[in-house]
Parts: C-alpha cells; sequence; structure tokens
C-alpha cells in the first residue's frame, strides 16, 4: 500500500514567475551523496514512458574517463530497458572536467547557456525528458544544490529531490527533507514532491508522520532494500580485479549478501556459512573450497561464491572437482590478502546497471510500492499519446493486472525462468501467486538463483506486497478434495477417486482445479510442459463460457506504433463459418477488454464480392453470423490482409468501409493462414507478439511456449490476472 503526506490544503506550488508550471521535463536531484536516487529515476522513467512515446533521458554533467566523457551506468540503463532511439551523444551534456574549464574561463552563465543548448536539441526531439541532476562525488562544483537548481529552472523542468535517510533516525530524516524543500523551493524551483530514500524500515511511518502538514507538495518515504543494496559477484570481481577460474553469468549475476572469510579448519568453519555469502580464503585452501562448495551443493545454505586470495591458484584437479560440485559457482582469485581484500570489499554496494536485470525490477517494485505512480503521473500533468507503442502496451498492462491484484497459480513452480519470472510479479505487485512444487527444492532453487521471495503464507507482508505460496499437490490436504471434484466431472469416463487421487497430483490437473474451485484466479503454464498438457486439463475441468462454442486464441501483435489483434493462430486448425464467427466475436471481446478499439476484419484471399469458392464462402458467411449475432461490431469480410490494414489499398477495394485500412482485429480463416502470418510480421516487421492468450473458457487458463523468455512470462501471468478481473458470464458456475 502506497502511503504518502499530501499537499497541505489550499497551497500551491509556484515557479519563480508566479505562475504554476506545466513542465514536460523532471529534474531529479538530491542534496548529497549515497541517497540511492537511482531506483527514483527508474521509478520516474517508468512513469514517462507509460504516458508518452518518445522520452529521453539527459545528464548534464558525466564523470571522464582517459579525458573523454565515460558513459553513465544509469543513462545506458535507462537507454537500454526503454530502448531510447537517440544518438547517445545527445544524452549527456558535459564531462565535469569540461564543466570545470568552460566556468573557469568565461564564468558560470556561460556553462549554464552551453549546458541548456544541449539540453534544448535533446527536447526538441522528446515529448518529455527525464533529467538526471549531479551526483556530489568528487565534484568541483562550488555549490551544487543552487546549481542543480539553476538548471532545473532554466531547463523548465520540475524538481523532484531525493533525501537519503540511510542510518539515520526520524528527526534527521524529516529535518533535511524540510530543509531540502525549502532549499529548492527558495531558489525558484516548481517541485514535484519530496521523497526520503532508503529510509529504515521501521522509521517509514514515523518519517511520513513527521512531515505531515509541513509541505505544499506530496512526500514519500521509501525504505532501504537490502536486496538492492547488495551487490553482485560480478561487481565484486569488477572491483577488485580479479581473475575468474569458474562460474557463469548467472552465478556472477549472484547477489553478495555478506562475507565469510575462512582461515579455520573445515568443521569450525562451514557452520560459519550463511545464505549469499561470498566465502574469502586464502588461495591455497583447497580445503575451504572444496567443503564450501561441497556444503553448497549438499544443500546447506547456498552461497554466492568463493573469492581466493594472495594470488593462489587452486591446481587443475582441485578446479575439475569444484566445477563438478557447484556448476556455475563463480570462484576467482585476487592478488591482495584477506585485510584488504575485505577493506575493499565492505565499502562496495551495489548499483543499477544494464548488466543487471533483475536489479531494476527490485528497484521498481521498490518504488511502486511505496510511492503513489498515479499522483505522481497526475502532477506531470502530461498528456496520453495518441500512438501505443509496445512499451506503453506493457506497462497499462501491468498497471491493469496491478490495480486489482488476483492470484495466479504456476504450476512450474521450480523451473528457472518460471522462479525469475515469480519474483518480478511478485516484487512489482502485478498478482498473488501459488508455485507448485515441493517447497523446499522450490526454496533451494531459488536461493541457488539468488532470488528474493517472500515468506509464504505471510499474515500481513510489509506495505501490502503481493503474497506467495508454495503447495505440494502430492502433500496438500486438497488432494482429497480435489481428487473427489475429478472423479465427480470425469465419471461418465470411468474415473474413480482411487484413480483421480493419482491425477490431481499432476501439477497441470492441480493447478486448474485450483482455478476452478476459485483458490486461484487464473493458471498460467508451459514452460516445460506441452500446449496439451497444459490445455486437456482445462477442457475437462473448466470448460467453455456457456456463450462460446471453442476456445480459441490471439496474438497481441505490438508494431512500432500500434498494437493488432490476431485470431486464431494457435488452436483450431480449420474452423467453420460458425466457429470462425465465434471466433470473431471473442478476439473482439478480448481486444476491447485490453484497451484496442475492435474493428473486426475476417481475411481471405479476395475482398468483398470479387471472390468465390469454399473457403471465401465459409469467411463471407462467417461475417454475416457476426453481423446477426453482434450488430454492434463494426465488421468487414471478406477482405485481403492489405486492404484491411492499408488505407490507400482500402480506398480502391472497400471505398467507404469503416474497417478496410483500419482494422484492429485480423481473423483468419485457418491456423496455417494466421500461424505463418505472426510469425512472419513478427520477425520481418520487429513486431513484438504477446500471446496466445485463450478465449471462451470459463475461468483464465493460458499456455507459454516452450521457448517463452522470463519477461514473456511475466506478461503472459499480467494478461491472465487481467482477465481474471472480467465479469464472468451469466451461468459460469
Amino acid at each position: 500500500m502506497v502511503e504518502a503526506i499530501r499537499p497541505e490544503s489550499g497551497r500551491t506550488e509556484f515557479g519563480r514567475n508566479g505562475v504554476p508550471r506545466v513542465a514536460r521535463s523532471v529534474y531529479v536531484t538530491g542534496i548529497d551523496r549515497g541517497d540511492g536516487r537511482q531506483a527514483v529515476e527508474l521509478g520516474v522513467m517508468e512513469l514517462l514512458t507509460r504516458r508518452v512515446d518518445r522520452v529521453g533521458v539527459f545528464r548534464p554533467l558525466v564523470h571522464a574517463a582517459d579525458g573523454q566523457p565515460a558513459a553513465d551506468h544509469v543513462v545506458e540503463l535507462l537507454r537500454t530497458r526503454y530502448r531510447l532511439d537517440l544518438p547517445v551523444t545527445e544524452l549527456y551534456g558535459l564531462s565535469y572536467e569540461e564543466a570545470a574549464e568552460l566556468g573557469a574561463a568565461r564564468g558560470q552563465d556561460e556553462l549554464v547557456s552551453t549546458l541548456v543548448d544541449r539540453f534544448r536539441a535533446l527536447e526538441r526531439r522528446c515529448e518529455a525528458v527525464l533529467v538526471l541532476g549531479t551526483d556530489y562525488t568528487a565534484t568541483t562544483i562550488p555549490d551544487e544544490l543552487a546549481f542543480n537548481a539553476r538548471l532545473a529552472n532554466e531547463f523548465g523542468a520540475q524538481v523532484l529531490p531525493v533525501v537519503g535517510g540511510r542510518q539515520k533516525d526520524r528527526q534527521s530524516v524529516v529535518t533535511e527533507v524540510l530543509n531540502a524543500h525549502r532549499a529548492y523551493a527558495d531558489l525558484g524551483c516548481s517541485i514535484l514532491a519530496m521523497v526520503a530514500n532508503r529510509v529504515a524500515p521501521a522509521a517509514k511511518q514515523p518519517v511520513l508522520r513527521g512531515l505531515a502538514g509541513k509541505l505544499p507538495v506530496p512526500a514519500y518515504a521509501v525504505p532501504e532494500e537490502p536486496a538492492l543494496a547488495a551487490p553482485t559477484v560480478g561487481q565484486l570481481v569488477e572491483a577488485t580485479g580479479a581473475e575468474v577460474l569458474l562460474g557463469d553469468a548467472a552465478g556472477l549475476a549472484r547477489d553478495v549478501r555478506g562475507f565469510v572469510f575462512g582461515g579455520a579448519m573445515l568443521p569450525t568453519f562451514l557452520p560459519a556459512l550463511t545464505e549469499g555469502a561470498l566465502v574469502v580464503t586464502p588461495g591455497d585452501r583447497a580445503d575451504l573450497l572444496i567443503g564450501s562448495l561441497a556444503a553448497h551443493a549438499a544443500g546447506a545454505p547456498p552461497i554466492a561464491g568463493v573469492l581466493l586470495t594472495l594470488a593462489q591458484h587452486p591446481g587443475p584437479d582441485v578446479l575439475a572437482l569444484a566445477d563438478r560440485l557447484a556448476p556455475g559457482t563463480p570462484v576467482a582469485v585476487v592478488h591482495e590478502g584477506s585485510w584488504p581484500t575485505a577493506a575493499a570489499l565492505t565499502q562496495l554496494e551495489s548499483r543499477l546497471s544494464p548488466a543487471n536485470p533483475r536489479k531494476a525490477e527490485i528497484a521498481l517494485g521498490l518504488f511502486e510500492l511505496h510511492v503513489d505512480s498515479t499522483e505522481l503521473t497526475d502532477r506531470i500533468e502530461l498528456g496520453r499519446s495518441d500512438r501505443v507503442t509496445p512499451m506503453m502496451f506493457e506497462h497499462a498492462l501491468l498497471e491493469r493486472a496491478r490495480s486489482a491484484r488476483k492470484h495466479i497459480v504456476l504450476p512450474e513452480g521450480a523451473e528457472e525462468r518460471v522462479l525469475r519470472a515469480a519474483e518480478i510479479l511478485l516484487r512489482r505487485n502485478i498478482c498473488d501467486l501459488t508455485l507448485l512444487g515441493e517447497p523446499a527444492a522450490v526454496r533451494r532453487k531459488a536461493a541457488a538463483l539468488s532470488l528474493t521471495l517472500p515468506e509464504p503464507d505471510d499474515p500481513a507482508p510489509a506495505g501490502d506486497r503481493a503474497r506467495l505460496r508454495i503447495v505440494d499437490p502430492a502433500a496438500s490436504p486438497l488432494r482429497r478434495r480435489f481428487a473427489e471434484l475429478y472423479a465427480e466431472l470425469r465419471a461418465h469416463k470411468g474415473m474413480t477417486v482411487e484413480l483421480a487421487l493419482d491425477v490431481v497430483t499432476d501439477v497441470s490437473y492441480f493447478g486448474t482445479l485450483m482455478v476452478q474451485e476459485g483458490i486461484a484466479d487464473g493458471m498460467v503454464s508451459g514452460a516445460v510442459h506441452s500446449t496439451a498438457a497444459t490445455i486437456r486439463p482445462a477442457f475437462e475441468v473448466i470448460r467453455t463460457s456457456p456463450g462460446a462454442s471453442i476456445v480459441s486464441s490471439v496474438f497481441f501483435m505490438c508494431l512500432a506504433d500500434k498494437v493488432l489483434v490476431y485470431g486464431d493462430c494457435a488452436v483450431n486448425p480449420d474452423p467453420d463459418a460458425q466457429q470462425l464467427a465465434d471466433i470473431a466475436i471473442r478476439s473482439a471481446e478480448t481486444a476491447a477488454a485490453f484497451g484496442v478499439e475492435p474493428r473486426v476484419a475476417l481475411l481471405s484471399y479476395s475482398t468483398g464480392s470479387s471472390g468465390s469458392g469454399a473457403d471465401v464462402d465459409k469467411v463471407r458467411r462467417a461475417t454475416e453470423l457476426v453481423r446477426e449475432r453482434r450488430p454492434d461490431l463494426l465488421v468487414e469480410g471478406p477482405v485481403q490482409y492489405d486492404a484491411a490494414v492499408d488505407p490507400q489499398v482500402a480506398a480502391t477495394k472497400l471505398p467507404g468501409s469503416p474497417v478496410a485500412g483500419r482494422a484492429t482485429v485480423l481473423i483468419f480463416p485457418d491456423l496455417n493462414t494466421g500461424n505463418n502470418t505472426y510469425k512472419a510480421v513478427q520477425r520481418s516487421a520487429g513486431a513484438v507478439a504477446v500471446g496466445p492468450v485463450l478465449q471462451g473458457l470459463r475461468k483464465p487458463v493460458n499456455d507459454l511456449s516452450r521457448g517463452a523468455l522470463v519477461q514473456d512470462i511475466v506478461t503472459t501471468v499480467a494478461i491472465t490476472a487481467v482477465q481474471a478481473q472480467l465479469p464472468q458470464e451469466a451461468g459460469d458456475e
């Protein structure tokens, strides 16, 4: 639950000209280093990209490397994550060194003028710009806060100051927030809101109470998140210049949650191992190396990796054994001894970067949980773009799912991609989850992947976080109940309770029965199971909606500037006219449910009355049936694909049609045509294909491709959650 201090009644923020300003740019800044504002910058970027298509990011001053401006890790993260199609050089102003030289030679006015010119060049390309303020780290700017305030004013940007609250008591944080607001307001800034970041979790509510009624703008308190602060093994390797001897990319991405320095004998050393610890030991202690990895492999708390000191390389036999014991677990070696290595390691903290997208998801989840995104977006006052890009469609989907959180069951609970998707879904409060699998095995797998999952069945998750359950079908008290239900549903096929007791231990059947019984609102499976294994239980248990003759599917095809709906590209090989009409109606309803205005085109190899034959006649009859059953729908058919989507072709072939040239829902005559077309458009036009989304079932069940990526799973679960929000048809129960 987001909690914030609202503006004091009757007070309004004004710019220095005395008039409330509407800004297209947000300037995120601070008052000192260590405020963790990268998480806030990422969160604001997420808000901007939900509303408009062309969003830019601008870093006025950047540190240099070898005399040249260096790529900034936050800018690179935002550029990569949000696919910013902008010249990299336009995202930066000057290096700190260049700024110092220019300021010394020509004065600060000339420096500011130069930065404004560079900002305006980027701004002309964008509908909104996120500006990243200076980082208060080894700079030569005399009054950094005043400098940020002046730039924000000259850019015409709203300011979002972030105050660091790490290791500070409640009163210190409150005082610093109030002082920071006063400082930026006195310098003429239009302040968007105030954020106290990295506050001790127990201090969040006292901080908000301490700020109540004292600010004319909203104030938010974001607690410290250990998983966000923890560096990865890869970051520690980079910082220490270590040589990696063993380990894969997933291992290097593990969080380091602590350190265990090895010098004792193995029996004394092993009990000190903790989950996520990095073992630091001299390189000649093969016993501690092998013992740590053996304990990891045997189910002890999984470690992050091993760092060997004193430039001592284990022999090839030892390394070979280490690799077999815990494949993928990093083992690296540094030249220094344990003491200087320890001093270097304990000073490091994680930072957001393109190399670790999981950290970005953690940061976004934290921001969305503790900052009122709707309120902040409204205060930025950006209108929504007429275009709908793939990213905007995805953002809207996640917002919709989060708005009325549902409970989704994932049968493949121990699969790596599913676990990674589950962490994102839970962190970002998209839905509650049940993972099916043996709980201890699921937990061990998650820990080995350095994933942080909430404790199951927490009666009061912090901040109303999404909840998690892990259920073993074979050991669940629901097994008998489900077996009796399944035996009743399949009695006509000779099913008995004794047989059903075995059937329902299958995760697909167990998950489907959870949905049928209302214990979960929807199910997503298929990452490692076949389509038949996912859909067959749904056909047997959940069955079709009263108004649907068949189950069908659609893909959301996200093109560069619009979203089209394709059906049916995954389920029905050769539907007849009645079935094709049902697919068209269901696809139009699905499109409308997800914000796509339905204009339905039933496709064929001829347009209008120009062709004949059984295939064209089927489409023509289906179009007539749609018009009879749903006269409110805009529908055209038969129509060729080019006439359906190209206004110029439509003007020639079907002049005056309300659908031709602007169709949004395209219904293919058979599976061969639909499946090949969606894949051709996906590959040749660079479209993002979201689906298949099943329609026609009484309750939502969706299938994944066995090649599904983590983000595909997240998106499919969000779609399923949105489907579960829709009202059920009369007679469903």
